[in-house]
């Protein structure tokens, strides 16, 4: 993995997920489809469905968003952020 121009880049091995991806960077599975458009280009029949299960050596772009602050306070404790009790 490394960082440039407002994106990473990953280097997929066998059994990577597009959903398992978007947790380990975003935090969420449900944000695979900003790392799906990110790589659009892999995939050059544009009607094809991605495969969801990635081999080993593809480089992917993982872009750099911004992200909102969440009111975490209707979380139980051990989900919010640390110090933020109430």
């Amino acid at each position: 993995m490394s960082a440039s121009n407002g994106h990473f880049e990953h280097l997929t091995i066998d059994g990577d997920r597009w959903d398992l991806l978007a947790y380990r960077y975003y935090g969420d599975a449900a944000k695979q489809s900003v790392l799906l458009e990110a790589n659009r280009s892999l995939f050059l029949d544009p009607v094809r469905v991605p495969p969801m299960i990635l081999s080993s050596g593809i480089k992917l772009i993982v872009p750099i968003i911004d992200t909102d602050e969440v009111d975490d306070s209707d979380l139980p404790p051990w989900k919010r952020k640390v110090g933020n009790y109430v």
